[in-house]
């Protein structure tokens, strides 16, 4: 795995930046509960970005991200307009389990100190 140049770091945080305010204040698509950019991954070559979503209900996880993807045309040409650069990434979303994985690793922990 590579280490990230300096304009890949900023490009990556001005995509978090910008699709979080696009989807708080601009998507009203139904599908779309309360998801928040944890992170934003981009190729080397900045041709694709792997946009990690947190959702807060379980439930409400899968139709977050097809609301998501359905939107991804709508989010590139927003982008498009937003950023200062030539070609914009595709969008790909994924759900982020990384709060999910800290629970349950914290509760695994917090039964074996109580059974010692």
């Amino acid at each position: 795995m590579t280490v990230p140049g300096r304009r890949q770091l900023r490009l990556q945080d001005q995509i978090r930046t910008e699709v979080t305010e696009m989807i708080e204040l601009e998507l009203r698509d139904p599908r779309i509960g309360s998801a928040t950019v944890t992170q934003v991954e981009l190729t080397p070559d900045l041709r694709s970005a792997r946009i990690w979503i947190a959702v807060a209900e379980k439930g409400d996880a899968e139709g977050t991200l097809k609301g998501l993807a359905s939107a991804a045309g709508y989010l590139r040409h927003e982008l498009s307009q937003r950023l200062n650069v030539r070609r914009v990434p595709e969008l790909t979303f994924v759900l982020d389990h990384t709060a999910e994985e800290a629970l349950r690793i914290e509760s695994l922990l917090n039964k074996a100190s109580k059974s010692k």
